[in-house]
């Protein structure tokens, strides 16, 4: 746990679950599995959580519980952004619902945090908050709390009764998103998930993204939505009067904007309200291509949209970093993922001529520009 945190868009970390397995493409160069498995290989919160390969060290798959760092947002009295979990996922297969449950009594019990939970693991994110039952276990948790635990006892608990109703004010939820794959896969289980906020992470971005048709995962409805207004395909429904653009391939089909009507449905809207994008950093980083940071650039400003550009990370293009000695000319990047030797025509696009620079002097500037908007830095 740290209360302070390197990383751009949050205030403090909490690393309550440790632990993980590999998930996707986005994981083969995890920082917090490279930690777990050299520095901090003995330390008692990591110890055992990973196995030595030849690539590396890689995730084996346990997670621990660290219930000092879960209970520490509870002694914070200042207000701060919370980032829980780096090192581990949180709805992992193997971390139990018990622990979990633990998490969002801690997020219902310091109302003047605001708390973010990011994930791989969007199919279990939405079972999990989807469950009938959710509000009731955390708000028998917090009641059943020990006073002793935290030193506060119930003062909290008239706070959770009254938002009993509604997704936690105070909660964002997020989804990893490193590749046009992912994100098909997982933006629908964080827009079927209730909360009062949704970001998406895309790093390190791997390849394009195309934010403005994501395929509804439900084939009964053979609908699909657009993941940044908040839209979708509406059977025989007229809720609002404002047509889109209808899809390729759909256009017997209407779509409309839905018009909320009361505070749970504004809280409870469908729609992604900040995308985080950056590059990799570490030994092997794989470069990104400027034209996908580009077009999610693009795509959050004409959707209105927060965008926060993080990090180039260890490439980049020339023009914004000073390459590592005896890298000598760099390398190649095309639009279509390729590197190395490529035609426009063939690989999507121009070439873009990249470098292994230093993460810091490779910085964070997007033509020119610093791009640092977050959702939870305004009231929703």
């Amino acid at each position: 746990m740290s209360d302070g945190s390197a990383i751009e868009w949050t205030d403090a970390t909490v690393n309550a679950i440790n632990g993980c397995s590999l998930a996707s493409p986005g994981c083969t160069n995890c920082y917090a599995m490279r930690l777990a498995g050299t520095r901090m290989k003995n330390h008692p919160s990591r110890k055992g959580l990973t196995v030595d390969t030849k690539a590396g060290p890689v995730w084996n798959g346990e997670v621990r519980l660290v219930e000092s760092a879960l209970l520490q947002p509870l002694c914070w009295q200042r207000s701060r952004i919370i980032f829980w979990n780096a090192h581990g996922d949180t709805f992992h297969d193997a971390v139990p619902d018990e622990w979990i449950d633990l998490m969002f009594a801690v997020m219902a019990m310091t109302p003047q945090h605001k708390h973010l939970v990011l994930t791989k693991r969007s199919a279990r994110m939405r079972a999990y908050l989807s469950d009938d039952n959710f509000r009731g276990r955390i708000s028998d948790m917090v009641c059943a709390w020990p006073a002793d635990r935290i030193g506060t006892g119930n003062e909290f608990i008239a706070d959770w009764r009254l938002m009993a109703h509604h997704p936690l004010p105070n909660v964002w939820l997020g989804v990893s998103v490193e590749d046009q794959a992912r994100a098909d896969e997982r933006i629908p289980d964080l827009l079927a998930t209730p909360a009062a906020g949704r970001f998406l992470s895309c790093e390190p971005l791997l390849g394009p993204i195309d934010l403005r048709w994501i395929a509804e995962p439900d084939e009964e409805k053979d609908g699909v939505i657009d993941a940044l207004l908040g839209c979708n395909w509406i059977d025989g429904m007229g809720w609002g009067t404002e047509f889109r653009p209808v899809r390729p391939g759909h256009e017997d089909r209407v779509m409309t904007r839905r018009v909320c009507s009361s505070e749970e449905e504004i809280l409870a809207a469908r729609k992604i309200d900040g995308v985080i994008v950056g590059g990799e950093s570490g030994p092997g980083a794989r470069p990104m291509h400027p034209a996908w940071t580009r077009s999610l650039r693009d795509q959050c400003a004409a959707a209105g949209v927060d965008f926060h550009f993080k990090q180039w990370g260890n490439i980049a293009p020339l023009q914004s970093a000073r390459p590592v000695e005896g890298e000598g000319a760099g390398i190649v990047a095309w639009p279509d993922g390729t590197i190395g030797g490529g035609q426009s025509e063939r690989n999507g696009g121009p070439g873009q001529q990249m470098y292994r620079a230093e993460k810091k002097i490779a910085g964070r500037l997007l033509d020119g520009v610093t791009h640092d908007a977050l959702p939870w830095t305004r009231q929703l």
